[in-house]
């Protein structure tokens, strides 16, 4: 599509998405419906889209057509809106409110997010399955990515991870570690979906790509501390925010501010030289990383 700027691009881009999240979730008239219920309301209430936006800007990238990607889109979605609602549960984050609404098992009960959780991870995989116009080879492989980010080695045990270092001091390389995982490994491959999308692309513009999206994915998460910090302890007084509550190692803790800010920006000038071999089809990849340093949320 030609588009001139970010707000331009993320809105067509979202207007797609939302289309193609409704058509693949289960309508609420469909039995069980309160799971349905809750499994649209998880996925549906809103949010940044930052994960399908990113494998829709790298299909653009690559001039792969978005009808392509939908689906992949989706999935990769549909796994975010799963991890949410289990981070969320008192077993884990414990909180009440996502988004400016009560959390899945506080708008449902725990029994029902757990359970909406577990069939939106097993709906991602089924749209990639079903994914029409894609090679199958083209979609194994993008189960297979997609699968090792969402597991063990990727966002569940970067969650492990995170969970057992409350309390515990951490330095700048092992929180490092654990964010690559935690929030960096679902937007690597969100990108990988529009690499692989492109089928037999040059090694050395799959490489750059997937630096980008490793660069991206540190850099969102040290942003996400600092907006905690500028963000939500001013928000509410000065009190502690979520990750001080739990004790967490944030990089502004372990750093400073100022120096996780540079680090953030840092990340992103090493983002973007990896892709300036790219041409204008790339200019998404680059609103994205360049916006990044500037949201407040």
């Amino acid at each position: 599509m030609i588009a001139t700027n970010l707000k331009t691009y993320r809105t067509h881009c979202q207007a797609r998405l939302e289309s193609a999240l409704d058509d693949l979730l289960p309508r609420i008239n469909v039995e069980p419906v309160r799971l349905h219920e809750a499994m649209r309301y998880a996925v549906l209430g809103g949010g940044k889209r930052i994960r399908p936006l990113l494998t829709y800007a790298t299909g653009e990238a690559l001039g792969i057509t978005a009808d392509l990607l939908d689906r992949p889109a989706c999935a990769v979605e549909f796994i975010h809106a799963y991890s949410l609602i289990h981070d969320d549960l008192p077993a884990m984050d414990d909180d009440d409110l996502r988004r400016g609404r009560p959390t899945c098992h506080r708008a449902f009960d725990e029994a029902t997010a757990i359970l909406a959780g577990d069939a939106l991870q097993t709906l991602a995989f089924q749209a990639l399955a079903e994914a029409a116009g894609l090679d199958a080879s083209v979609r194994i492989a993008m189960v297979e990515r997609l699968a090792r980010a969402s597991g063990s080695r990727g966002m569940v045990g970067g969650q492990v991870l995170d969970l057992e270092a409350e309390g515990k001091q951490l330095d700048v390389a092992m929180l490092e570690h654990i964010h690559i995982h935690k929030t960096g490994a679902l937007i690597r491959a969100s990108v990988q979906m529009g690499i692989l999308a492109c089928g037999d692309l040059d090694p050395d513009h799959a490489e750059r790509l997937d630096r980008y999206a490793k660069c991206l994915g540190l850099a969102f998460q040290i942003q996400d501390d600092v907006l905690d910090v500028e963000g939500e302890t001013a928000q509410i007084g000065k009190t502690a925010g979520r990750d001080q509550v739990l004790d967490k190692a944030t990089y502004p803790s372990l750093v400073g501010l100022a120096e996780a800010k540079e680090m953030a920006a840092n990340l992103i000038a090493e983002a973007l030289k990896a892709i300036e071999i790219f041409s204008e089809g790339a200019e998404p990849l680059r609103w994205i990383a360049e916006a990044l340093l500037g949201r407040k949320s």
